[in-house]
């Protein structure tokens, strides 16, 4: 087995470039031109080769490697791997991405770019060659400009292998074979979009949007009047953000358009929601127009749905983001759902962990007389809300158990009686006082004890991260190793950069730099919630490089999976799929996974 390096050159200008489009959109455009490629075989450390020409040499010249049985790495392989796979049909062993790699590893602290990884490890120097390319086509290059060309080609390549010499030592294959899924996604895609169906949601959608603000008869001054705004969002059941105010240090509304939270809003499953929000930022259009016109380009340009994700993409937790379109927040209601299909012959098949970051809460926490409730097959809300409300577990009412679940799930990383009247105010429109949200979240505290003792455990662990201090954390005594941050059983690190502690008006607060260059706020609570949601992702990993063997994954959307398969093993593969991930991990033993799914022609039906 050989392991090949490679960098891809190409045509871009001013207008046509990686920054302004997707790689799906740059590689379809009718631009589109390869100038050259560099390729590095690892035989006998041989230093990489140059080679520019038509797509017809190109093609002759890439095949005298052998592809099928190798291990291929690049930086940003998305974009060389789809180039590959799409122009010249090159489907290796296996894919390697020093970009995805060293996200995981180097997180904000260092960058992902080529340069900046190079200058961190010392490699060298990566060239400006590239930015002089820009505009110009392979045959307008003079033979010494396309020499020069060749030049920093190979050497990015020979910078990515020193890169990748320098990562590899932190990834196991179960990681390795994560980012080589997540890039096939997209090289390789399974679903197929049907353009009627995104059509007519495009044309409802905007309709919807005009419709709903004449109707709503909202004025200017109510979008821009904060507590007026607050209101409206509470009438749609959303639960105003929130933030702590640098100037006075007391809690405000976030809703400025730099607001982490009130962005997030633009992609709220409630298409109502996104129109009101984008209304108040002044954005032409909202998510789920953008997001169905980018399918309708992609249905004119390709038969499948190519999915870019994000391979370790989101704050701390290493969970997978979206890049181009984010395939991770599609509402469960939308028509979009319904235009995802499988080809013909074929289904889809989506199975997902149910309540995993509850049932590894309680078992990291110790809580695990609430957690023999769930394995006993109970209803842990029920449960909850008939201690609640001082009835039988048989004779607790659909409204109460509704309160006992958004107790259940929304108190277990440390919100309070405010946040959860808010909550169950917004989601139900009945205000259950404050003295109620106040009993509940005590009684909810009391009966979760082990749970609540962990958060100042998580606050600790803040503490010992900024003291370079070993410790260990939860009941699975995960290794905190000082700055590095907690050992994950990934092998890789949850981290907070640039941790920094700041006394304000309330208190003690910290904060870290985050994948969007701006500073997060983070407290005990929130480190345990981090620290869950990680280790459920590593289940959920583990489970589907198990899946992978016998079936191709074609999407993860946070903990479930989706495969297109044919239609007479529809249900052998579902079974298969749901028994891999209820399997229990080694270092979690005796907790209780419980998975469900379907599948059908969509994947709206598919779950």
């Amino acid at each position: 087995m050989d392991i090949i390096g490679v960098d891809i050159e190409t045509y871009y200008d001013k207008k046509y470039s990686l920054s302004k489009i997707s790689t799906q959109e740059y590689i379809d455009h009718p631009l589109f031109e390869v100038i050259g490629v560099a390729v590095k075989v690892e035989v006998n450390e041989a230093p990489a080769e140059w080679f520019s020409g038509t797509m017809e040499e190109i093609s002759k010249w890439l095949s005298q490697f052998d592809w099928e049985n190798s291990w291929v790495y690049a930086h940003n392989t998305l974009f060389d791997a789809t180039i590959l796979a799409w122009k010249f049909g090159i489907k290796p062993k296996l894919w390697i991405d020093t970009l995805s790699m060293a996200r995981a590893v180097h997180g904000t602290e260092v960058g992902g770019s080529l340069a900046k990884l190079a200058e961190h490890y010392k490699l060298g120097q990566k060239g400006t060659e590239v930015v002089r390319a820009m505009g110009v086509r392979r045959v307008d290059f003079s033979e010494e400009e396309l020499a020069k060309y060749g030049q920093y080609c190979i050497n990015d390549v020979e910078l990515t292998r020193g890169v990748f010499n320098h990562l590899a030592p932190h990834f196991n294959r179960i990681e390795i074979k994560l980012i080589d899924m997540t890039i096939r996604m997209h090289t390789e895609p399974s679903f197929i979009l049907d353009l009627p169906t995104l059509e007519d949601h495009l044309h409802h959608t905007k309709r919807r949007k005009e419709d709903l603000l004449a109707a709503s008869g909202m004025a200017k001054e109510d979008l821009m009047s904060n507590p007026k705004f607050a209101d409206v969002l509470r009438a749609h059941g959303v639960v105003p953000p929130m933030k702590i105010s640098p100037t006075t240090g007391k809690e405000t509304y976030a809703f400025a358009k730099t607001d982490e939270d009130m962005k997030a809003l633009l992609d709220y499953p409630d298409f109502d929601v996104q129109a009101i929000v984008a209304a108040r930022l002044g954005t032409k259009s909202t998510i789920e127009e953008t997001r169905t016109q980018t399918f309708i380009e992609i249905a004119h340009t390709n038969r499948y749905l190519p999915i870019p994700l994000k391979y370790y993409g989101a704050d701390v937790s290493g969970r997978w983001s979206g890049v181009s379109f984010n395939m991770q927040n599609i509402p469960r209601t939308s028509p979009i759902k319904s235009a995802i299909q499988a080809p013909e012959g074929h289904v889809i098949v989506g199975a997902d962990l149910s309540n995993i970051e509850l049932r590894v809460s309680l078992y990291f926490s110790g809580q695990l007389d609430k957690l023999k409730i769930i394995a006993e097959g109970k209803d842990l809300y029920k449960d909850f809300a008939a201690s609640a409300f001082k009835v039988p577990y048989d004779e607790v009412t659909k409204d109460q158990r509704f309160v006992g679940k958004t107790s259940v799930l929304g108190l277990g990383f440390g919100t309070g009686a405010v946040k959860l009247r808010e909550s169950i105010r917004a989601m139900s429109g009945t205000d259950i006082g404050a003295a109620e949200a106040k009993r509940i979240v005590d009684l909810y505290r009391e009966e979760f004890s082990e749970v609540k003792n962990t958060w100042a455990k998580g606050g600790q662990v803040l503490k010992d991260m900024r003291d370079n201090v070993a410790a260990t954390f939860g009941t699975i005594n995960l290794p905190v190793a000082g700055r590095r941050g907690v050992l994950l059983p990934s092998g890789l690190y949850l981290k907070y950069p640039d941790l920094k502690e700041m006394r304000t008006e309330t208190g003690t607060e910290w904060t870290y730099a985050s994948h969007r260059g701006s500073r997060r706020r983070i407290y005990g609570p929130k480190t345990v919630q981090n620290t869950i949601q990680a280790l459920a992702r590593c289940i959920m990993g583990e489970a589907m490089v198990r899946i992978t063997k016998r079936y191709k994954i074609a999407l993860t959307i946070h903990d479930s999976c989706y495969c297109a398969v044919p239609e007479d093993e529809a249900q052998e593969a579902l079974d298969f799929i749901i028994a891999e991930l209820c399997k229990e991990p080694t270092w979690m033993p005796g907790i209780p996974l419980g998975a469900e799914g379907a599948f059908g022609r969509t994947l709206k039906e598919a779950g």
